[in-house]
């Protein structure tokens, strides 16, 4: 059954003194005009972290700025989270590169298959800033669902099955698809395809660990706002504590169904110069592969969040 818009979804634009926003969707999401980037005030930032808390996802158009500037707004909203994949770019650790050449030729590109950012990690992280470069003339979008208006549009009894459960998240999977279909290279995915054929005791640490993952909370609770959500996404969920795989299956199938419904989502269009924000704890994203012969550039930061709750 599909969901429609109904009373539960409240985007609509709040009043600020610095800044306008421009709702995307009637889910989430919104255009943020009004930002200076070169001067901004502690009250301008405190605007722009309301709307992001409220919209889940914003955006900004006609950004410009270096590397050192993308670090310096990341950092307002606390402290480097741990990357999963990449490790940043020369001079700027924690800056990853999400780069497409035009002539790339693996079938798996890196964020494409709805997700949140590390999820299989202890702390994932809780806010995520993407900044495109170069963007292809058609293509490559990016797509967020709200996943507390999954939460708020379940059934009490289902969300009473639900509110025990822990969520077991994986590297696993990921891991797989970009060894059987990712080129070899080195961006995230390529890095991945290049261990195929190692086996599981000579994999370097960090991917053995990410592949155990972690158990969380499958409904968890918005350190801020209080929101309740759920926390799962079909690229990364493995499994669900003390279920059979068959029983975990079943269960994933209709979350994934449920969570990724149309009315529930906002798209984005980027542009060069876009920066896109979005709360990582209380979305699921995934991008598009849909640009061959294009290039695609972009670079993103990621903030540091609290173990799921």
């Amino acid at each position: 059954m599909l969901i429609h818009p109904t009373g539960k979804f409240d985007n609509a634009a709040r009043t600020y003194k610095t800044i306008t926003a421009h709702p995307l969707a009637a889910a989430m999401g919104a255009e943020i005009r009004g930002a200076d980037f070169t001067n901004m005030s502690d009250a301008q930032f405190a605007e722009i972290e309301d709307a992001l808390f409220h919209h889940k996802m914003i955006y900004f158009r006609d950004v410009e700025w270096t590397h050192d500037e993308h670090e310096a707004f990341s950092l307002r909203f606390g402290d480097w989270a741990e990357d999963a994949y990449t490790d940043g770019i020369p001079g700027h650790l924690n800056i990853q590169p999400l780069v497409r050449e035009a002539d790339a030729k693996g079938k798996h590109i890196f964020g494409s298959g709805w997700h949140s950012d590390g999820p299989f990690l202890v702390s994932p992280p809780a806010i995520a800033l993407l900044y495109g470069v170069d963007i292809p003339p058609f293509g490559g979008d990016t797509i967020w669902a709200n996943t507390v208006l999954a939460y708020e549009a379940l059934s009490d009894v289902m969300k009473e099955m639900l509110a025990p459960l822990r969520v077991h998240m994986s590297m696993k999977n990921a891991f797989e698809s970009s060894m059987e279909y990712g080129e070899a290279d080195d961006g995230p995915v390529g890095k991945l395809a290049k261990l195929k054929g190692v086996g599981m005791k000579d994999l370097p640490e960090g991917v053995v660990r990410k592949v155990k993952g972690n158990f969380h909370p499958l409904i968890r609770t918005h350190p801020r706002s209080g929101e309740k959500s759920i926390y799962f996404d079909p690229s990364y969920t493995i499994g669900f504590e003390g279920m059979s795989p068959p029983e975990a299956e079943a269960l994933m199938g209709f979350l994934t169904a449920h969570m990724t419904q149309p009315a529930f989502t906002c798209r984005l269009r980027w542009a060069p110069k876009t920066l896109a924000v979005w709360d990582n704890r209380i979305s699921i994203h995934q991008a598009f592969n849909d640009y061959d012969g294009h290039r695609r550039e972009l670079y993103r930061t990621t903030i540091a969040g609290e173990p799921p709750q």
